[in-house]
């Protein structure tokens, strides 16, 4: 692997904490864009983890370049919180790289919490192409499954939406409600991604603009609306429970779920205690295995869920958990998620 990163101590303290793991090896840590890409062409290289803001040449320019010279290899973004790198880091998800890690505010030489999350993502993107480089063959089919023991045979009217995801979420989010966009649309839909503050805010932005409907934040007490999409808020869990007279968001701070906060189980396990067999959930490409627990609730509710291939997905940890269940109704390729999702939706309606 490679670190791209303007500052020698964070390029130092970023190699000690990747020398830990005697799985990984840094190939070649540099200074900007321009030297990566003449390390690229000097070392075999399977993630890269490249800042923004660099001279030279930055971190969106090397990018560009990476995405087309060297297609194969995963890039993770590196930056600090802010809302303009915020910004830039979700475009540089739409250019290709595979997924963003923020610097912790408080120093990252005192981050063994940063740490652990970038091992983790780094040995879960090089896994994932390697995979890809040798052909593995995904262990769940795309052909749809039985429906789920739990479930009547009948088809129930779909009140809810739930969708989960972590790594390549964001660009997958967009591509899926690019293809909802046009229908009836009158069921709300809750949209965990595993991401920091600032970062759900804008995500939140780009998804109304991608569906053509009203989507924002979920804010605590919130009466749920049809036809609005609510995001989980960066820190928060966001979940759904029976109000007066309609269904209300709730957020917490509570225990971080698979590490991660928000969680997509949470906001699953009270879309089937509000929505019962009317509850549907979809789980979309990620590492670790956040939303099958969620997905196992929705469907002894009587509800429905499906899940991404590994073919489609970034990382194909999340979406595999929830085909291993056995309960998924069907795993499917991106492009197909969004069209079935909208004929169940409509179908039901």
């Amino acid at each position: 692997m490679m670190i791209v990163d303007d500052s020698a101590v964070v390029r130092g303290v970023i190699r000690r904490l990747l020398d830990a793991d005697p799985q990984l090896e840094v190939a070649a840590a540099v200074s900007n864009g321009e030297l990566a890409l003449k390390a690229l062409h000097q070392h075999a290289v399977d993630v890269v983890l490249l800042d923004i803001e660099m001279p030279v040449m930055d971190g969106l320019e090397a990018l560009k370049r990476i995405v087309v010279d060297y297609p194969t290899v995963k890039v993770i973004m590196v930056s600090t919180l802010t809302r303009r790198n915020a910004e830039i880091s979700l475009e540089a998800l739409k250019i290709g790289a595979a997924d963003y890690v923020t610097k912790p505010e408080a120093g990252i030489a005192t981050a063994a919490e940063f740490g652990r999350d970038l091992i983790a993502r780094v040995k879960a993107l090089a896994a994932s192409r390697r995979s890809a480089r040798v052909g593995v063959a995904a262990t769940a089919q795309s052909a749809p499954r039985p429906m789920p023991r739990y479930a009547p045979m009948r088809r129930p009217v779909v009140r809810a939406l739930g969708i989960g995801a972590s790594t390549g979420g964001p660009p997958a989010l967009l591509k899926l409600f690019r293809a909802l966009q046009g229908g009836d649309g009158w069921q709300p839909i809750f949209v965990t991604q595993h991401m920091p503050a600032t970062f759900t805010a804008l995500l939140a932005e780009q998804i109304e603009r991608a569906a053509g409907r009203p989507c924002a934040e979920g804010q605590d007490g919130e009466p749920v609306m049809p036809g609005r999409i609510y995001v989980a808020p960066g820190g928060w869990h966001m979940t759904v429970e029976n109000g007066p007279t309609s269904p209300v968001i709730r957020l917490d701070q509570g225990a971080p779920e698979h590490f991660c906060r928000p969680a997509v189980d949470p906001m699953l396990r009270g879309l089937a205690a509000v929505y019962g067999d009317g509850a549907l959930a979809a789980i979309l490409t990620g590492m670790g295995g956040d939303g099958a627990l969620g997905c196992e609730a929705v469907a002894r509710a009587g509800g429905r869920f499906i899940a991404q291939d590994q073919a489609t997905s970034a990382v194909w940890g999340m979406p595999a958990a929830a085909a291993a269940t056995g309960l998924a109704e069907a795993v499917l390729p991106l492009d197909d998620i969004g069209p079935w999702l909208r004929r169940v939706m409509e179908t039901a309606a």
